[in-house]
């Protein structure tokens, strides 16, 4: 026997120990809980369409804006309440036009205005939703607020606080977007409809339906999110909330009920982690209807760098909180998903180790021990090639019926399709997705900064304790966003683009430097 085949035998004697064939059947185990977890939400997605489906039977053209058609008559329309839309910006890039068109478009019968709030009058978002304001002047209530830079939290909150202050006062409700998100006609006055229904509703929320764009980087944001999608097709409540679409009483802004000014001015990183965690010290509702998917079309040149950038955005949340129950949630959160994703690939290397023993020992001739510890090497990797294909047919048909619902909600656009998915690209973001987020974590957790959109943010005590602004000639940060492609400066001062593994490298190389938090 050589050395290779020796090593070969060792290490496929390895992967058929006790504790090695009890991590290959959990990660099969995790395979089947997400196919259950996404047949769920399937269940709910595809009821709303066929509730749809019902209503155009009976005559209900409009089923897309609401069930009801008596709903759409003038004396129910005249009484709904006035809604405040505000949406930070940041950055220009190829979908925001048609996605800004798709909001101050809304088919909401009732008083409505539109706060696009941007850092400053520099930012190139800013000259691109004025003059599309100045397209619509005489049909919309829009406008464009300049916030300024923010000094104690993130400056997507401070511009959302911004636009809180300057939102019409007679304003029931107040919905934030990000400018991602492309609303459906009756996406507001579905949100709208829920929140009257049951004054019991503290926040309603939707989630994204990505569209990638056929890199691999677009492909791993995709798979990112699907996991988390269950969580949010629910019909219902739910514990989960999505920063890009948020509805809330204007009135708990403006009394700062339940602290929600304060906890988000005061440090606050990211918004929907800090109202969640209020929401849940407090015991307050969080729904999210099921009509609240919103298609999301990621950057055609979305690189595999600026998906690293992204994810350690989302890692980074984990580290900040608001108390120290959120603290430990956040805690337990982090290491049950790094187990998992650690767990969920771990089973496909050894999967890969019995396919190479057995290729290598049929094609010679080996004891009957030696042969025993492949064929049962061959046993579990086929029940994890069952479950990874249970798996990937369960997340298509959430997303084929999401895709449906999402075409039926917007009968005026592009109709999207699944003929751009390529689900070998979808497995393999699987396994490079999972196999990062651990990475991902311990890097924010040991590093506590983190440069979003050009802006660098420390945390200390899990709240925004410094705020670093680097003239642009000197920034190491990204020219563009990580999802959207958007342009985050002029022509003037551009970063040089880098690789990701030169930003992967400038990450290692900030790891090692001494924090620089203040006294």
């Amino acid at each position: 026997m050589s050395s290779f085949d020796l090593l070969l035998f060792c290490l496929s004697r390895a992967v058929c120990s006790p504790i090695a064939v009890f991590f290959q059947i959990q990660g099969c185990l995790i395979c089947l809980t997400l196919a259950l977890g996404w047949a769920c939400a399937a269940y709910v997605r595809n009821r709303e369409i066929k509730q749809m489906k019902d209503c155009m039977k009976n005559g209900n053209s409009f089923s897309f804006l609401c069930h009801d058609i008596n709903e759409l008559q003038h004396f129910y329309q005249v009484n709904l309440p006035r809604v405040t839309v505000i949406m930070p910006l940041k950055g220009f890039g190829e979908h925001n036009l048609h996605n800004w068109r798709s909001q101050i478009t809304s088919l909401y019968g009732g008083p409505i205005e539109f706060l696009f709030v941007v850092e400053s009058i520099e930012d190139p978002a800013y000259h691109a939703v004025s003059r599309l304001i100045a397209e619509f002047e005489d049909h919309v209530d829009a406008k464009v607020v300049v916030a300024g830079l923010s000094t104690t939290c993130s400056q997507k909150i401070h511009n959302q606080l911004i636009g809180v202050e300057t939102m019409h006062k007679d304003s029931k409700y107040v919905l934030f977007l990000d400018d991602d998100v492309r609303l459906h006609p009756g996406s507001i006055g579905a949100l709208t409809r829920e929140m009257e229904k049951n004054p019991e509703i503290f926040i309603q929320t939707g989630y994204p339906l990505d569209l990638p764009s056929g890199s691999l980087g677009s492909y791993c944001i995709y798979e990112y999110h699907m996991p988390c999608s269950m969580g949010f097709a629910t019909g219902g409540k739910t514990f989960f909330l999505w920063g890009g679409c948020m509805m809330m009483h204007a009135d708990d802004f403006r009394q700062d009920r339940y602290g929600v000014v304060s906890g988000l001015k005061d440090g606050g990183y990211s918004d929907d982690m800090t109202l969640a965690a209020i929401s849940g010290a407090h015991k307050r509702l969080i729904t999210s209807p099921p009509v609240a998917v919103f298609p999301h079309p990621l950057a055609s040149d979305l690189n595999f760098g600026r998906y690293w950038n992204y994810l350690r955005k989302q890692t980074f949340v984990l580290e900040s909180y608001t108390t120290n129950v959120n603290w430990i949630m956040n805690r337990a959160l982090f290491t049950t998903h790094c187990y998992l994703s650690w767990g969920f690939v771990a089973p496909y290397f050894m999967a890969m180790i019995h396919l190479a023993a057995a290729l290598r020992f049929y094609n010679k001739e080996f004891s009957p021990e030696e042969m025993t510890y492949t064929s049962g090497g061959l046993l579990l990797v086929t029940f994890l090639a069952i479950c990874t294909l249970v798996e990937l047919l369960s997340m298509w048909n959430l997303t084929r019926i999401e895709v449906q619902l999402c075409n039926m909600l917007s009968p005026e656009a592009p109709q999207l399709s699944l003929a751009s998915y390529n689900w070998c690209l979808v497995f393999i973001a699987m396994l490079v997705d999972n196999f990062l987020y651990p990475v991902s974590a311990f890097r924010s957790h040991f590093s506590q900064s983190i440069n979003w959109s050009g802006i660098r943010y420390y945390l200390k005590d899990g709240k925004i304790n410094k705020i670093e602004r680097t003239p642009r000639s000197k920034d190491m940060g990204p020219v563009f966003t990580d999802l959207g492609g958007k342009h985050l400066y002029g022509k003037k001062g551009l970063p040089t683009r880098g690789s990701f593994l030169s930003s992967l490298s400038r990450s290692l190389a900030q790891w090692h430097q001494p924090k620089k938090f203040d006294n």
